[in-house]
């Protein structure tokens, strides 16, 4: 992991934004369509130590990016080439646009500053959305990511914005998949390859941290 200073010249408000993953109620919320993957997120403090890092950002000025996955009720674009899509088709809660399922959870703030990005296909919260060409637009060099699943839409994230030439941060105690033994797993070898591995704790210390005026 990097040293306190290296975290803390790497984390620029100016030039940081923290991106929360699939943080909405049909997914991590008390009716999600995926309960042991929610039942995770809240049981191991995932869900409220992302709660925290946006609170901080907020304060922080950092900026704050919700990616949403849904879908039209017609399933309109939707993809169907995967077993998880077809999967997901038959659960009995459905992130239909529009519906209560598709906001970011309750235990999260959306400041008004936020920009919340939903998407109608595909795995990726940045592949093929306006994620991307907010974050060459706010000026992002150093993306934080955090949310769920650590299984499909976390890994998608992180490579995506290293192939785009993004600083990809990820705090391992910010994201959470199934089983809970997976998660640290695949941190330890697949995202610590092309990641900051770093946690909640030392992002927080980071924001808080006055920054020198030159």
């Amino acid at each position: 992991m990097p040293s306190y200073e290296e975290l803390s010249e790497l984390l620029d408000p100016a030039t940081t934004v923290l991106l929360t993953v699939e943080c909405q109620n049909g997914v991590v919320g008390p009716e999600s369509a995926l309960p042991e993957l929610a039942e995770e997120a809240r049981a191991s403090g995932v869900l409220a130590r992302i709660a925290q890092l946006v609170a901080g950002a907020h304060e922080s000025g950092v900026q704050v990016v919700h990616a949403i996955a849904e879908r039209r009720p017609d399933g309109r674009g939707a993809n169907h080439n995967a077993r998880l899509f077809r999967a997901a088709e038959r659960l009995p809660v459905q992130q239909l646009s529009g519906t209560t399922a598709v906001r970011v959870a309750a235990t999260i703030e959306v400041a008004d500053e936020d920009l919340v990005v939903r998407r109608l296909h595909g795995l990726s919260p940045i592949a093929g959305t306006d994620v991307d060409p907010l974050l060459r637009n706010l000026g992002c060099r150093a993306l934080i990511v955090t949310g769920v699943s650590a299984n499909v839409a976390i890994p998608n994230a992180v490579f995506d914005a290293v192939n785009r030439g993004y600083t990809t941060v990820v705090p391992r105690d910010a994201i959470a998949g199934v089983p809970s033994d997976y998660t640290p797993a695949m941190v330890r070898n697949t995202l610590a390859l092309v990641a900051t591995i770093t946690t909640t704790d030392e992002v927080l210390a980071c924001f808080k941290r006055p920054r020198r005026i030159t």
